[in-house]
């Protein structure tokens, strides 16, 4: 999937945008009543006619927007909004193709989603557990190989592994800030899970790389480690997403727009929020 986004911003830059990653955000400057810009935590200013956010909504309106220029009903709305992370991901370096027992050799049966998820009592458990404060001893995972779909991310004969995996509760029983502490373990339950199922596969780990959904908060900026920008239960959905009255795109405060997962209809590699958005800018000339 990361070949959407670079193609995303292919196009983007084919028609003049300029693209700056690394670049944190301090917050969103706002001038009488309006989004007037961005400031950079390194001091940079970006002044702007109109702001568009793709954070989530914690982000943008608790974390970006200073309290002062939002009503409390709102800010009480976003307090509300749940996310809740309970997803993992390792990925793995393999010095080998990978052979499954119930299924050996290179196929199609590998190229594309590998499911380890036995039975319905299986996940049960698994989720049973993460209710507690703990990640699952025997996980869900969902594999992918993108290797065999894009030879040029590994060299010839080596191949990449993606694992999805649940549960990881962000809430661990011992807090959020105990994930450090139990990272490789949880490395190891995922490993230890797949080669199960996979014979030959820890010998053939080069490099590994252990995500928990409080890596995924401090690096990439997903509250609470959610992949989604927030659940996608009913409550928050349709024109509850974000909040009650602010789900076609707009915001409280003026020149200020959302285009993520946390708008309508929410994540899931399909660019809809954006695509949505950008809709409803245009036929408000807000562009």
């Amino acid at each position: 999937t990361g070949q959407i986004s670079l193609s995303i911003a292919d196009a983007a830059k084919s028609y003049g945008a300029e693209i700056r990653t690394g670049a944190a955000v301090e917050q969103i400057m706002i001038k009488n009543g309006q989004a007037a810009g961005v400031a950079l935590t390194d001091g940079t200013e970006f002044k702007a006619k109109t702001v568009i956010s793709g954070c989530d909504p914690y982000l943008t309106f608790r974390k970006f927007t200073s309290s002062e220029h939002l009503e409390s009903d709102f800010l009480s709305e976003i307090d509300r909004y749940r996310f809740r992370g309970s997803s993992g991901k390792v990925n793995l370096a393999l010095d080998r193709l990978p052979e499954f027992t119930c299924r050996p050799g290179d196929g199609l049966h590998i190229r594309g989603d590998i499911a380890i998820a036995p039975s319905i009592d299986y996940l049960e458990r698994a989720y049973d557990e993460a209710k507690y404060g703990a990640f699952s001893k025997r996980p869900y995972l969902n594999v992918v190989i993108p290797s065999l779909t894009d030879s040029t991310i590994a060299p010839p004969g080596k191949h990449v592994m993606s694992i999805f995996v649940q549960y990881a509760p962000y809430h661990l029983a011992e807090g959020p800030e105990a994930w450090p502490s139990q990272r490789e373990a949880f490395g190891d339950t995922v490993v230890d899970t797949l080669a199960e199922y996979c014979p030959g596969l820890k010998e053939s780990i080069l490099h590994r790389q252990v995500l928990t959904p409080w890596d995924m908060e401090r690096d990439f900026g997903l509250t609470e480690g959610n992949i989604f920008h927030g659940e996608l239960s009913l409550e928050q959905l349709f024109f509850l997403r974000p909040a009650p009255k602010w789900a076609r795109y707009r915001t409280p405060v003026r020149k200020l727009w959302m285009c993520g997962s946390g708008a309508h209809p929410g994540g899931g590699v399909m660019g809809a929020p954006g695509r949505l958005a950008a809709l409803q800018m245009l036929k408000e000339g807000a562009v």
